[in-house]
């Protein structure tokens, strides 16, 4: 027992530090090596690691990064921030588009991704029309986020909410859309306030097409296949009681068997990273569970006021450990005292929570990455000044939809 709690109480301070002294490793190489420390020191056995494994998860996961590869080979992503940016509108205006199309891609996409596409070509059109890249490139981290927290395939953590408590995929629609709406709506107004009148920024001399980042070009028969694989599953988990996994497998198969887009390209843009943490965290968690640690723990944390089962101490509690050891390690440590009814709760939650701070999301270190390779420096504090109040508020409003409104949800 002192073994595993060892590692697990390593594991997860490698979670919140991003990375343990004097190793080289990210938080996916820290759950893998606390994987292998249980295995090596027989604190579980094989068999008792591969039960622990959520395959559902796994499966969707998978399938809908081989999803995104399609409509990011096809060219998808960068045609549609092209198409919008270009837009004749007022900056506010350029705002509000971004925010409703990047939010709606995320819903169904993973929002890393869409961010990894949209950035780069963002910043030119930004830069093109003589706007201050910066405010854009926080609406887009912040509805990336926010978007993908209205449906469960739209984030992992989502996915892995959605599999292990067994949502309906409509009814956890239904209880999400609203305070998701809502969200965008603040967003765009916190940061269309903020920059009122300092919307301009340096001009780029020349057409978009001289721009660093170069036109895309739109392969439509592969994005048209993406698209179609997309809103046909998506149709499908709305109306019909089928596994949601096995059929987005099945649409990734269908992807697979391309004539023109090799296999080796599709799946060298899954994200092999983020399925092994989700594996080294699976495991992780089922030896501890195995000790009872945690089941004490909760007990001991209802017997001095700080109740687990109760919808608003959850729901704070979720948004406080997905600032401290980011948001899926924090599902996984939360979903054995949930239930399904706290679905929306742990998924708006985590997720609303990825805006507070830069390190919040991996969407954030994205796009802040992306600005630094051309030369804008957003810093955590300016990214602060918009996260801040768009976290404070869209979880006040998540909070009284879910918590306080008599019959807002099903």
């Amino acid at each position: 027992m002192t073994t595993i709690a060892v590692i697990f109480a390593l594991v997860y301070l490698g979670m919140l530090l991003g990375g343990l002294p004097f190793l080289q490793l990210d938080r996916t190489g820290i759950a893998l090596l606390g994987t292998i420390a249980l295995l090596v020191s027989d604190s579980i056995t094989l068999e008792d690691a591969g039960r622990a494994i959520h395959m559902p998860t796994l499966i969707l996961l998978f399938a809908f990064m081989v999803v995104a590869a399609q409509l990011r080979l096809g060219g998808f992503y960068g045609w549609i921030t092209e198409r919008f940016g270009t837009l004749r509108t007022s900056p506010p205006g350029l705002l509000a588009v971004l925010i409703a199309v990047v939010a709606g891609l995320s819903a169904v996409f993973s929002n890393d991704v869409v961010c990894l596409s949209i950035a780069p070509v963002l910043i030119d059109i930004c830069l093109y029309r003589r706007l201050d890249p910066v405010p854009f490139l926080l609406g887009l981290a912040c509805a990336a986020n926010i978007g993908s927290a209205a449906t469960l395939i739209g984030n992992p953590q989502n996915m892995l909410i959605g599999g292990r408590l067994g949502l309906s995929f409509t009814g956890y629609l239904q209880d999400a859309a609203i305070p998701v709406l809502l969200a965008m709506i603040v967003t765009w107004l916190v940061i269309a306030g903020l920059w009122r009148g300092r919307w301009a920024g340096q001009s780029r001399p020349g057409p978009l097409e001289t721009a660093t980042h170069p036109p895309t070009q739109l392969d439509g028969w592969q994005a048209a296949k993406g698209l179609l694989v997309a809103a046909t599953l998506f149709v499908l988990f709305l109306f019909s009681g089928e596994s949601r996994e096995l059929l987005a497998l099945g649409g990734a198969g269908l992807l697979l068997s391309s004539r023109k887009l090799h296999s080796r390209q599709m799946l060298g843009l899954v994200d092999w990273q983020v399925l092994l943490l989700f594996i080294g965290l699976f495991i992780v968690n089922a030896a501890l569970e195995r000790t009872g640690l945690p089941q004490r723990a909760v007990a001991d944390l209802a017997a001095s006021g700080v109740d687990l089962h109760r919808p608003a101490v959850l729901y704070g509690v979720t948004f406080l450990l997905s600032n401290l050891v980011s948001n899926v390690p924090a599902i996984m440590l939360l979903l054995p005292v949930a239930a399904p009814k706290d679905g929306a709760l742990l998924a708006l939650s985590s997720t609303f929570a990825g805006n507070l701070l830069v390190i919040g999301s991996i969407a954030n270190i994205i796009v802040m990455d992306a600005a630094a390779r051309r030369g804008i420096h957003i810093g955590w504090k300016q990214h602060a000044w918009v996260g801040v109040p768009v976290t404070l508020l869209t979880l006040g409003i998540a909070a009284a939809y879910l918590l306080v409104w008599p019959g807002a949800m099903r």
